[in-house]
């Protein structure tokens, strides 16, 4: 794998990572708290989905590696979502008004 795949690969899983955090609700954290969410959201979301019989519904091959988007993103909402609820925080954005 290259530095220009690897690079691929880490934009990827945090715009995956950015989409589960946005679908479950606003959790703190850059690009790089979006990459790592994006990154456990596919492992989170292929076991998942290993363990239910579902196919790997959309697939992008980056040097070789594969990396599931719906599966990663799904993943992602179900962790953030795991986090608010063991933490019993709700991340809300400030209101400025």
């Amino acid at each position: 794998m290259t530095v220009l795949e690897l690079l691929l690969l880490l934009i990827i899983a945090g715009v995956c990572g950015a989409s589960g955090k946005a679908i479950a609700g606003y959790f703190p954290g850059g690009f790089l708290a979006s990459i790592g969410v994006g990154f456990v959201g596919a492992l989170l979301g292929t076991w998942i989905a290993r363990a239910v019989g579902l196919p790997e519904l959309f697939s992008v091959n980056v040097g070789g590696t594969p990396f599931p988007i719906i599966w990663s993103i799904l993943g992602s909402a179900l962790f953030v979502a795991l986090i608010g609820l063991v933490t019993g925080r709700l991340f809300h954005r400030r209101s400025y008004v």
